[in-house]
């Protein structure tokens, strides 16, 4: 995610590096790197330009003060500040009225992840929001449209309203929410229809739906892939509908940066959400700061705790905690810190939040079910074994790798790693203000790499 954004950056900031403080050349020189990161990752050039006159205007106004601040450091707060401002400088929320039901509607092009986004909305609002959202199927044009909502309200168990007969998605709309208000749904969803360019009929449509629903929030799903693709057509559907945010989807993707940047200069509203991956659990609120900071290579600490603290069990902490004191933290207590580290979303994603990783990670392809070989370590014990390590000797290590399809070798480092890292949380634990078990960090080497 922004990669070649962050890099080109960077190469704009060691610019500076060396010199004692900011002076009218060595900004003009950083400046036009800057621009130049901009324009590639597919940001209007206008933006680019008005973007980088403001970070120059300032940097020029520093060039005498804060003389103890690195050049470097002082052009690194600047552009964070201005990308954050870029972006929308405040999280906007979505906007649920208080009277039932709440109506949201998706607009947006086929194959921008619409119907997706419905879903994973439905979950968001279902798990993290404690709301009762209705899903509604107002696509009576893609072949399986409905079928693939239905099977997604089924993933996250969220009911789903349809009239597969029914070619008129203004009437099923109007009847959808007509269903909630007797049923006492809190939220209905309207996924509408797509096409695969902006065309009149469309437009007519999607105005209609709107005109007939009167949505409390109506949210533009963008391919955060597409670039400044993206931003056109936000901005004609804009001019429609009238929308109050938008989403950016695919953001694991190949992703130049140019939509998340330009999208709020141009169309003047909020994003409101992103959106990683095809599971249903891989929706965040967007955050302007926290995107600048990653975008910048300091990583997103605060996301990253958010994500553990939904996770992680308040008493299953402190049970570990007790265990890691004692030094009783056994392979079950592995597993269980495992499989909490899998469900907080995309492996290589996350570490992308540790300030410096992603750099450190650019190349390194980490594989999502890096912990499966350890898995199938542990599920090849009995239940003695993996509360009480010191048990595997070598027949037990043997019969251990015959069951994984493991070698020996691999059964003894994996072993040995989890020891280390058992001590070294133990010893942690000991030390002031470190009372709190640390996630799974012994992976054995190479265990997290596809080869």
């Amino acid at each position: 995610m922004f990669d070649n954004l962050s890099t080109r950056l960077e190469g704009a900031f060691k610019v500076l590096r060396g010199d004692n403080r900011l002076t009218e050349l060595n900004i003009a020189e950083s400046i036009k790197e800057i621009r130049r990161a901009l324009v590639d990752a597919d940001v209007n050039y206008k933006i680019a330009k008005e973007f980088t006159d403001r970070v120059k205007d300032k940097a020029l106004g520093t060039e005498n003060v804060l003389k103890s601040v690195r050049p470097g450091e002082l052009m690194v707060k600047i552009v964070m500040d201005e990308l954050v401002e870029l972006m929308g400088g405040q999280s906007a929320g979505i906007n649920i009225a208080k009277t039932k039901p709440s109506v949201v509607l998706i607009a947006g092009l086929q194959g921008s992840g619409k119907t997706t986004f419905s879903g994973k909305l439905a979950n968001y609002l279902n798990q993290k929001q404690k709301k009762t959202p209705l899903l509604v199927a107002c696509d009576v044009y893609r072949p399986a449209a409905i079928d693939q909502l239905t099977v997604l309200a089924e993933q996250i168990g969220v009911p789903i309203y349809k009239e597969p007969e029914n070619k008129n998605p203004v009437q099923i709309a109007q009847n959808a929410i007509q269903h909630a208000k007797v049923h006492g749904f809190d939220v209905v969803i309207v996924d509408t229809a797509g096409r695969l360019a902006v065309d009149e009929e469309m437009m007519r449509e999607i105005s209609n739906i709107k005109t007939a629903v009167q949505p409390q929030e109506t949210l533009f799903v963008v391919d955060s892939m597409t670039g400044q693709d993206a931003v056109n057509t936000a901005k004609t559907f804009n001019e429609v509908i009238n929308y109050d945010g938008v989403v950016l989807t695919k953001l694991d993707g190949d992703t130049r940066g140019g939509a998340a940047l330009s999208i709020k200069y141009t169309v003047g509203k909020p994003i409101k959400f992103v959106s990683t991956g095809e599971k249903m659990d891989t929706l965040d609120v967007f955050y302007p700061d926290r995107m600048a900071q990653r975008i910048l290579g300091m990583g997103d600490i605060v996301s990253l705790v958010e994500k553990a603290q939904e996770q992680f069990d308040e008493e299953e902490v402190k049970r570990l905690e007790k265990k890691i004191r004692r030094n009783t933290f056994d392979f079950s207590d592995f597993l269980a810190q495992i499989n909490q580290l899998r469900r907080m979303g995309d492996l290589k994603n996350l570490m992308g939040m540790i300030p410096g990783m992603s750099k450190a990670l650019k190349d390194v392809d980490i594989d999502n079910s890096a912990f499966s070989k350890v898995e199938s370590i542990i599920f090849s014990m009995t239940p003695q074994e993996r509360a009480n390590p010191d048990l595997l000797n070598t027949s037990r290590k043997q019969r251990i790798a015959k069951g994984c399809g493991r070698t020996l070798h691999e059964i003894n480092l994996f072993i040995k790693q989890f020891e280390q890292m058992r001590k070294m949380m133990h010893k942690m634990s000991k030390m002031p203000g470190m009372n709190a078990p640390m996630p799974p960090g012994g992976m054995p080497k190479g265990f997290g790499r596809k080869r």
